[in-house]
């Protein structure tokens, strides 16, 4: 008997849900592209076989506890969605049914409090700061620490860069070409909080006047892609408020925040903010589209000779389609030479708290992709994700490798001052 899922049943998330799921034929194609199938070789890790469990989970022929640990360890980097000849927005479906699930997969004690403790720090800059100098601290009593809780600790950085105050308005040099409001994420202004900087001069160098709206937050990425759907929301609305309606776009730098406020109109789906946050991510745009389609005005320096070996955050090139443009601005430097990765599609492993949840895994696909970077002989890796940035500088230290990790913003600032990529 053919069995469909009910979209009443599972609130305003059911039907996007439901064509998800009727959408896929099962044909297989997306098993090549999807990182976890080719790390663990098993058909239920895979796009195919997670979209089959979730189906029988919604239709109740299924216990919940029976696909969580196949629909955990999905990366949620949408590398399916291109390789998918049917069109399946398997987007539709992984965040969604993490959402739905939430109150309904059990979770031992010692994972509630990791994800509990992501979730009070990571999305709220101040914070997060204070959380990492008492990691670095806790490093110190490493063997006492829950082993629950010893990944945050290795994955916490030795040194936190100072913080930075970004200024509210930064005018356009020269004549104003444009005017955007940006979003300067939360992580990020932690992690390396020069992105923002590097951003916001080279659109200032190029005629465009940045906003930095005060009451802005967190973009709700990291809640949503663990279902935490009301802590979503809650970030969401902060964002639809706090954004000025007279700017020709809202800008972003963070792959994993243009996602999530791409996805605000099925965050608040079903609320009374669903139209607004649909015209809201309609003007969300990354820095690296907005720039390419206004064109550098300002043809960046260059310092000689050099070879930059460009990373696609999945977030970028999957969830927005964004490839060429992030290419275009680094070719406009001169005598530059962009590198393609191996093996291109593969995440890195970082996606949000992923290598948090799946150390495992994330550490394995992290050691690889620093081994593409370092076989193309580039001295400059680019990519647009504070948490590739941040991955891909792990573990090109573990391999001891002298490449330097930049965002793309920060690789065109040091390109327009004639400086060396990294050093600033």
């Amino acid at each position: 008997m053919l069995h469909t899922i009910k979209p009443d049943n599972h609130g305003p998330l059911g039907a996007p849900m439901a064509h998800a799921v009727e959408a896929c034929v099962h044909c297989g194609f997306c098993l090549a592209a999807c990182p976890t199938y080719q790390e663990l070789g098993q058909e239920m890790d895979s796009p195919r076989g997670r979209i089959v469990l979730m189906k029988q989970v919604l239709e109740g022929e299924l216990a919940w506890s029976a696909a969580q640990p196949h629909v955990d360890r999905c990366l949620g980097c949408l590398a399916c969605e291109p390789a998918c000849p049917s069109g399946v927005p398997y987007r539709d479906l992984i965040s969604p049914f993490r959402a739905v699930a939430q109150e309904k997969m059990p979770r031992t004690f010692g994972e509630k409090l990791r994800r509990w403790l992501a979730a009070q720090t990571i999305p709220f800059p101040a914070r997060f700061r204070f959380a990492l100098v008492g990691a670095k601290l806790g490093k110190f009593f490493g063997p006492l620490v829950p082993a629950v809780l010893r990944p945050m600790l290795a994955l916490a950085p030795g040194e936190v860069p100072p913080a930075v105050t970004l200024p509210r308005v930064a005018p356009a040099q020269g004549e104003r070409r444009a005017r955007v409001a940006l979003l300067a994420g939360c992580a990020q202004q932690v992690l390396d909080p020069d992105i923002n900087v590097a951003t916001i001069e080279v659109l200032t160098r190029n005629g465009v006047e940045v906003i930095v709206p005060e009451a802005q937050g967190c973009c709700g990425g990291l809640a949503w892609h663990t279902g935490d759907l009301r802590a979503a929301q809650a970030f969401a609305r902060k964002n639809l408020d706090a954004f000025p309606v007279d700017v020709d776009a809202i800008l972003t730098n963070a792959a994993g925040c243009g996602s999530a406020m791409h996805e605000y109109h099925l965050i608040l789906r079903g609320t009374p903010d669903e139209g607004r946050a649909d015209a809201f991510r309609k003007r969300v745009v990354d820095v690296s589209v907005f720039l390419a389609r206004l064109g550098l005005r300002e043809t960046p320096r260059g310092d000689g000779a050099k070879k930059i070996a460009y990373h696609d955050a999945c977030h970028l090139a999957n969830a927005q389609g964004v490839r060429e443009e992030p290419r275009k601005l680094l070719r406009a430097i001169p005598d530059a030479e962009l590198c393609e990765l191996p093996n291109a599609h593969l995440c890195c492993g970082s996606a949000g708290t992923y290598n948090l949840d799946q150390p495992a895994i994330a550490e394995s696909l992290g050691a690889q992709k620093a081994q593409a970077v370092i076989g193309t002989g580039a001295s400059v890796v680019a990519s647009g994700n504070i948490g590739c940035l941040t991955q891909l500088k792990a573990h090109l230290a573990k391999q001891n490798s002298p490449v330097r990790v930049r965002h793309t913003m920060q690789v065109l600032r040091d390109a327009y001052r004639g400086t060396t990529p990294g050093h600033t």
